[in-house]
């Protein structure tokens, strides 16, 4: 393999021949792919291409063996510029040419239009511009905390310099001291809407001097020895302030190469016509291998559906849970802090802890502080940067820890979406714990009440969503989510509730009991009909069974269903069986609970009278119990509902 050392001065004139003869095998490779597929990112490919080349060249890596743990790291956070990184990739020997070329933005090809991680040496799915760098951090804090002397390069564009997530990157970088990341800004001033002086101007250098990163330029970014020799300086720390991560501004050109693409914005994002694509070849010199290519993809039939590699799952203790008892009233979240403690106790008690933990400037809300105390090294305050916090903690997750991010629902899941999108595609192992839930963060009002975390968070395909229903369940869900591989989303409220009993009046949830995912909990039993909820609104159902039945001499069960997804079809279909089934949730009432029982008794076909009650509005700013009593979901909404279902006032 092709490896450049900086333990030399310069690049040999052997080196630098050899890079060209690389440099010419990969623009051939950029435009026939692009050419070949129809469309495609040939201009910035182009333009990226002596960087990447020089980057694959100098950071550590193995191709026979990708997932090798001693290897450097490189995001490509710019991930349009697939067409490139595949090049060096089959020049450096973990793609075969001909595959990559003809397949390229084939359906069922892992050669996508935007890197993924199913093809080897490419370590982080891209394409949503911006995230590349809090992804480099995340991988760079977590090889940090193992010790690792491996390095993190991000490979990023100057027009997704304009997104807000890589200033906040760059802060968290700075003050974690992630001094083995390192950026590179192709700056070719470009991007699909022009000039990026015009389309938003910006200074690049002045943000990264002014977020302390050591920042260098380079007036040639197609020079292999100029950056060469500005990576030398980052490896070695020959640098302003060694403590800090780095970056290298490169002045590039659009296209560069080919000199009717050259500083076209044009070619940005479009592949070339054929005889444009014949005039380039000729200009480089080369055959055009196009009529071949077409004719082999013409043919092509790709069935199998691509596959990343699984990251590494440690082997985590989840220790013995705790029983509250029936006089104890206290909130989800706090159980859920005396539970992430006591994970602690049991995982991060070494020189390398198993379990992170991500919050942004809400520790004390969230309940984080015995974590933090127990655990310092591996509590990570990001501040006021949501979108950064959940990128970085989805990164961080793949590299042999598991990482549990905390906020308010509001932020932990409207404002994170696109992050936990792309944390999923990207398989991490993430464990989002969202408290402040829907009308009972009560006065803080509108802005603040998060009521559609179910309906956004199912859409996710690899998150499931657990909604405990009081501390001892809390105490229960957070443990198997930090014992089991997968992305987690388990949201909470904020008020003190009480202890979920049996009908003997002992702990339902608490002693021997066991959480099991797509499980739900028959609290009652009856015959009259079935309640079903989750959350901070099962104690509200359980107060109108007991009414319902000495009162009225109805008897209902009660389910609940503290896994959402997956959700417990059977236990659904077997309450219809009673003719009458209400659903009651502190949510929008047409994404939650109740749209997933409607769904269930529809695909099945089974008919019964069904009542769903829910959130229909934004909320006021007032006591959850007021609140609720609006929404006519606190117990005596649900008793009125069931007796007009049953024809009585």
């Amino acid at each position: 393999m092709f490896q450049i050392s900086f333990e030399q001065s310069t690049l040999t004139d052997e080196q630098k021949q050899a890079l060209q003869e690389m440099w010419l095998r990969c623009m051939r490779r950029i435009i026939a792919s692009t050419t070949v597929a129809g469309s495609g990112h040939p201009g910035g490919s182009m333009s990226s291409l002596h960087l990447v080349l020089m980057l694959y060249s100098t950071l550590r890596h193995q191709p026979g063996d990708h997932c090798w743990p001693e290897r450097d790291r490189l995001v490509a956070s710019m991930g349009h510029i697939s067409p490139c990184i595949y090049s060096v990739l089959c020049e450096f020997g973990y793609i075969p040419e001909d595959r990559m070329i003809v397949e390229f933005r084939h359906a069922g090809s892992c050669f996508a239009g935007h890197v993924e991680c199913c093809v080897p040496g490419v370590e982080w799915n891209t394409g949503n511009l911006g995230q590349g760098l809090s992804a480099g951090a995340g991988m760079a804090l977590a090889l940090k905390l193992k010790g690792s002397p491996a390095r993190v390069g991000v490979l990023m564009g100057d027009g997704e310099q304009q997104k807000g997530q890589i200033a906040e990157a760059r802060r968290f970088a700075v003050k974690y001291e992630l001094n083995r990341l390192f950026g590179i800004v192709d700056r070719n001033h470009l991007q699909i809407g022009g000039s990026t002086n015009h389309v938003m101007p910006q200074a690049i250098r002045a943000d990264y001097v002014a977020a302390l990163w050591n920042t260098l330029y380079l007036e040639d970014g197609h020079d292999f020895e100029a950056i060469f020799q500005a990576m030398r300086r980052i490896h070695r720390g020959d640098v302003d302030e060694p403590r800090y991560p780095s970056v290298i501004v490169a002045r590039t050109v659009m296209g560069k190469g080919v000199s009717f693409m050259e500083n076209k914005a044009k070619y940005h994002g479009s592949a070339l016509s054929d005889s444009e694509a014949a005039a380039a070849f000729e200009e480089l010199g080369l055959e055009s291998p196009i009529p071949a290519l077409r004719e082999k993809r013409s043919s092509l039939y790709i069935f199998h559906e691509p596959s990343c590699v699984e990251a590494p799952y440690p082997t985590i203790d989840p220790g013995e849970p705790i029983t509250y008892g029936v006089d104890v009233k206290t909130d989800n979240r706090s159980a859920y802090g005396a539970a992430l403690e006591d994970l602690a106790r049991h995982n991060n008690l070494g020189d390398v802890p198993k379990i992170l933990g991500f919050s942004c400037d809400l520790e004390g809300s969230v309940k984080m502080e015995g974590f933090h105390r127990l655990s310092e090294k591996a509590f990570l305050e990001c501040g006021i940067q949501e979108h950064h916090a959940a990128t970085v903690a989805g990164a961080a997750s793949r590299e042999g820890c598991i990482a549990f991010f905390s906020t308010f629902g509001v932020f932990a899941v409207c404002e994170t979406y696109n992050q936990h999108r792309l944390n999923d595609i990207n398989q991490t192992q993430l464990k989002v714990v969202s408290t402040h839930c829907g009308l009972d963060v009560g006065e803080d009002g509108q802005t603040h009440q998060c009521i559609d975390y179910i309906g956004l968070m199912q859409n996710i395909f690899g998150f499931s969503i657990f909604m405990p229903g009081d501390p001892n369940q809390t105490d229960r869900i957070v443990r198997y989510m930090a014992a089991h591989r997968g992305n987690f989303f388990a949201a909470m409220g904020r008020s003190k509730l009480p202890i979920i009993t049996d009908e003997k009046g002992a702990p339902l949830f608490g002693g021997s009991y066991r959480f099991a995912p797509g499980k739900a909990d028959w609290v009652r039993r009856g015959d009259d009909g079935a309640i079903l909820t989750y959350g901070t609104t099962l104690i509200e159902a359980v107060k109108a069974h007991k009414e319902l039945a000495e009162k009225h001499g109805l008897r209902l069960s009660v389910l609940n269903f503290a896994s959402i997804k997956p959700i417990d079809v059977e236990a659904i279909l077997e309450a219809a069986r009673s003719g009458l089934l209400l659903t009651v949730e502190d949510h929008h009432v047409e994404t939650g609970l109740g749209a997933r029982a409607a769904l269930a008794l529809a695909d099945s076909g089974t008919a019964c009278r069904f009542i769903r009650l829910g959130v229909k509005n934004y909320g006021l700013s007032g006591k959850p119990s007021d609140l609720y009593r609006l929404e006519g979901i606190d117990a005596s909404g649900i008793i009125r509902s069931i007796l007009e279902a049953n024809g009585k006032s």
